[in-house]
């Protein structure tokens, strides 16, 4: 099986700087079912091409079940995987370019952080749902999608097409984002693992999802097929999503199966454990609809309500309480709250800002802006802008919502925020949401801060204090409020401010 990437960022051979793989040489990979090879058949200053070619021993790969199974099933010994992009060529991209997914090249740091002009092809995969779910699960991601459907014989029309797919990519996107998105998109498209589904995929999807899963249109979906449809794991992953993701919506019950393909086949008992470091084989087909390990019930069981949901409740909530009929979202992202705002006809005005074109363009999608009644449309704009550059379109509303968003921006940045939003527009009413950071330790998976474009994340005595600053500086007046399990040693998770131009009795409640 084959993989290509190109670009024709100048030079375009410093492709090879960012994979980590020089373009002078073949090198080898061995993988516990064959050889990945990575070469360049083109190199020069204007185009650059590398590529991974997966060879797959068909005997090895039937012989990493383990001895104590037997299985006498034609399919492990007759079967795509030697030829069609799977989950096999998602492991060995993630072993081969393990240093360029994280993002880090020591001598092209500034191409390594920004995107880059990239066309990736994969001759074969294997497409459960068609094309079309190509176009669904990578247009939002920022590319242009080429895919065509593979007949079963081309001598031989009348047979039909196949459940395979030519691959095109094209769009200009950060490297590292770029295979990350083929580490979990390959496996979600065939909707198959060579591999058991275990407890620690949830934490490769998180880590390799962390800067877009999130706000996919279609995370639910690529989750649950990535997860082998395990609901305990999904809904594991679904909660991490939510409560760690700055905009994430998802309902934890279990989902309707949306997928429009047939259904994946019978359920397997997992194998016998492997040697560490390998994972165990499940031939094809054999993957489970339900985890085998879930306890009878556990569907049933009331989730906890994810806290984005709490978040944005809580949002909605203060801006009824303080009358505003027009208001605008300040860093908007996909467009979660601007959709709930135009639920509700007493925000008669509502705008979202981001500074993310590829953000704005999902919340369109999200918002379904191209069917959008005329009378919902009217109240909505949408605009891309910089909350640290003073920018007219941001005045004139009765309230601004900054969810989620100070943490993101530089310290030394935050200054020219204050001025932008306090001081320049200056509605009569602006909510503020950040991380708890004294809450974190109630999170037994997070090490370090709750999202990797976190700059900071604040303490309460830390928000309190930035806040009565900022009231100083401009002539507010801020309540505080707890959103979600307010904690009696750690307070919320989230905490939330509410600053008011008015009397201070007109601020939302709370302490001051």
């Amino acid at each position: 099986m084959l993989l290509t990437i190109s670009t024709t960022v100048r030079p375009a051979t410093d492709l090879g700087f960012l994979l980590h793989k020089h373009p002078d040489r073949v090198q080898e990979f061995g993988q516990s079912y064959g050889t990945a090879r990575v070469f360049y058949p083109e190199a020069g200053e204007e185009r650059c091409t590398a590529a991974l070619m997966l060879d797959v021993d068909p005997v090895r790969l039937v012989r990493s079940r383990g001895r104590s199974t037997p299985d006498y099933a034609l399919g492990q010994y007759v079967n795509d995987r030697p030829y069609a992009a799977s989950s096999l060529l998602a492991v060995a991209l993630a072993d081969v370019f393990r240093t360029a997914r994280t993002g880090r090249c020591d001598s092209r740091p500034e191409l390594a952080a920004g995107p880059i002009p990239l066309e990736i092809t994969l001759p074969v995969l294997p497409c459960r749902g068609g094309p079309e779910m190509a176009h669904r699960f990578f247009e939002p991601l920022g590319w242009t999608v080429g895919a065509q459907t593979v007949p079963l014989d081309e001598g031989f029309p009348e047979w039909g097409d196949s459940r395979y797919v030519r691959l095109s990519l094209r769009g200009e996107v950060r490297l590292a984002d770029a295979l990350n998105h083929l580490y979990v998109l390959l496996p979600v498209l065939d909707d198959a693992k060579h591999y058991w589904v275990a407890s620690d995929e949830v934490d490769k999807l998180i880590r390799a999802g962390e800067s877009w899963l999130a706000a996919h249109p279609d995370r639910s979906l690529i989750t649950r097929r990535y997860l082998g449809r395990r609901w305990a794991l999904a809904r594991t992953a679904f909660a991490r999503l939510a409560e760690l993701g700055d905009d994430v919506e998802e309902d934890l019950e279990p989902p309707v199966e949306e997928d429009p393909a047939a259904d994946p086949g019978p359920t397997a008992d997992p194998p016998p454990s492997e040697p560490a470091g390998e994972p165990p084989v499940v031939p094809t087909g054999e993957l489970p609809a339900v985890s085998a390990g879930e306890a009878p019930g556990e569907r049933d069981a009331a989730p906890k309500r994810p806290l984005n949901v709490l978040r944005r409740e809580a949002v909605l909530g203060a801006l009824a309480e303080s009358g505003a009929h027009s208001v605008i979202d300040l860093g908007c992202g996909s467009g979660q709250l601007v959709g709930a705002l135009l639920d509700r006809p007493e925000f008669t005005k509502v705008a979202g800002v981001d500074v993310s074109a590829q953000a704005l363009a999902i919340a369109a999608r999200r918002l379904r802006l191209d069917r959008m009644p005329d009378r919902r449309r009217e109240r909505l704009q949408l605009f891309q802008g910089a909350l640290t550059y003073t920018d007219d379109r941001f005045a004139g509303y009765d309230a601004a919502v900054l969810m989620e968003v100070v943490e993101h921006v530089d310290p030394p940045r935050l200054t020219a925020l204050e001025r932008v939003v306090f001081g320049a527009a200056r509605p009569g009413h602006v909510i503020v949401t950040t991380p708890n950071a004294e809450y974190n330790v109630r999170y037994d998976f997070l090490e370090g801060m709750r999202h990797p474009d976190h700059r900071f994340e604040w303490t309460r005595a830390q928000f309190q204090a930035w806040a009565a600053g900022v009231c100083r500086e401009y002539g507010y007046h801020v309540a505080f409020r707890p959103v979600g399990d307010d904690d009696p040693e750690l307070g919320p998770p989230t905490q939330m401010a509410l600053f008011g131009r008015g009397s201070a009795a007109n601020a939302g409640g709370g302490d001051d």
